[in-house]
């Protein structure tokens, strides 16, 4: 294998155009100075921040954040209390928070769940009188978002770099999934220096998170060779870099190549879509609020990649083949991605995490009710068919 990598300044900060502008490598949050200063320049003069309660500041962001903001007279409020699967609730009240503020734009620091939120509260700051559930239940179709900032804070999955967000309406169990160009951040930051202290499971899951998006962008009836070419590059760095950070989180090489994949994956699947693995992986998370998205995913993935193969074979071996070169029938894509699932400590079942057969009935209604999810069904490779589903969440039990 040839290390291209070793070709790279890791420490050099790279600008990176997709649809949005990305600041990438250790030392990028420092480009916030910059950001900040444009901002100020365009009468922005107000923010609303976006975090969880603590990994903004325990990694140092928020320092950087606040010494920008208050140089360049932008006035900010903080909303502190995303949680993982964020809810339409707590979407609401940050509006309310944003809307009272006077917020021109939106900052927001984490991983996936601050940036989805802040997406959310982007568009309801343009459309006042809506609701966050009205935008999740596609009661109205939005053209327009505050300006977006996203500073990310894991390599898992890719919201930085794309259109999509998520969030859970508790009170129905449905986790439905928006995609509008309004959303796509203005700049994003992927500093790996700011992911360092990442737990081991999350540095697990959202590694795991960015490989189901590929599989599934790379498989859909929508795919493109573009889609297909990051998955491969996405999985050939995952399979590498993975096992180097678990055994050493300090690796910033490893969290430089896995913030990477994670980049180029939130591309990918902004491109291909996404189908089965996250369709079925939403129910769960809806169902059980503190169920790791990614752990989901992960469980669902070798019943996922069986159903299939015999229709995307060629596709499969090929994006596969950096986790295995012995891959020649679903039976064996299956196992070899659930061995190498292992090889990274997630073996996990669903009924490890307190999902029973009884469930089964209901995870599958929800696949076919929450909104948006039939539109991912709908592009999967293979018919998907109640019988289909109910065999998936079966096979993962």
């Amino acid at each position: 294998m040839i290390d291209w990598e070793k070709n790279i300044n890791i420490n050099e900060v790279k600008e990176i155009r997709t649809r949005s502008t990305v600041y990438f490598g250790c030392g990028a949050i420092q480009k916030i100075h910059d950001i900040a200063k444009l901002y100020s320049q365009k009468g922005i003069d107000k923010v609303i921040v976006m975090s969880g309660k603590n990994a903004y500041k325990s990694t140092g962001a928020w320092e950087v954040v606040e010494k920008a903001l208050k140089e360049n007279n932008i006035g900010y409020v903080n909303y502190d209390k995303v949680t993982p699967n964020p809810t339409t609730d707590a979407i609401d009240e940050a509006t309310k928070m944003a809307l009272e503020f006077g917020a021109k734009a939106v900052i927001t620091i984490g991983g996936g769940s601050p940036t989805d939120a802040g997406k959310s509260v982007a568009i309801l700051l343009k459309y006042p009188n809506e609701t966050s559930e009205s935008l999740y239940t596609f009661k109205f179709t939005p053209t327009q978002a505050a300006p977006i900032v996203a500073i990310n804070l894991t390599h898992g999955t890719g919201s930085e770099t794309n259109r999509f967000a998520v969030a859970t309406i508790l009170e129905k169990n449905y986790k439905p999934a928006i995609a509008y160009d309004c959303i796509y951040p203005e700049f994003a930051i992927d500093d790996p220096d700011l992911m360092i202290g990442l737990s081991l499971n999350q540095t697990k899951y959202v590694s795991i998170d960015a490989v189901n998006h590929v599989v599934e962008a790379a498989t859909t009836t929508v795919t493109s060779p573009y889609a297909i070419t990051l998955a491969r590059e996405t999985i050939e760095l995952v399979s590498k870099y993975l096992p180097k950070a678990i055994e050493n989180p300090k690796d910033k090489e490893a969290r430089y190549y896995l913030c990477y994949a994670a980049m180029i994956a939130g591309v990918c699947f902004d491109n291909g879509l996404l189908h089965y693995t996250h369709a079925l992986e939403h129910p769960l998370s809806a169902m059980k609020p503190d169920f790791s998205h990614g752990l989901g995913l992960a469980i669902l993935l070798p019943a996922v990649v069986k159903n299939i193969y015999d229709v995307k074979a060629q596709t499969l071996n090929y994006i596969l083949e950096p986790i295995s070169k012995n891959i020649n029938s679903a039976e064996s894509a299956s196992e070899a991605v659930y061995e190498w699932l292992k090889s990274v400590g997630v073996p996990n079942k669903l009924k490890d995490e307190g999902f029973n057969e009884s469930d089964v009935e209901k995870l599958t209604q929800l696949a076919f009710t929450t909104p948006s999810l039939d539109g991912l069904l709908g592009i999967a490779p293979t018919k998907a068919t109640k019988e289909a589903v109910e065999t998936i969440y079966k096979e993962s039990l």
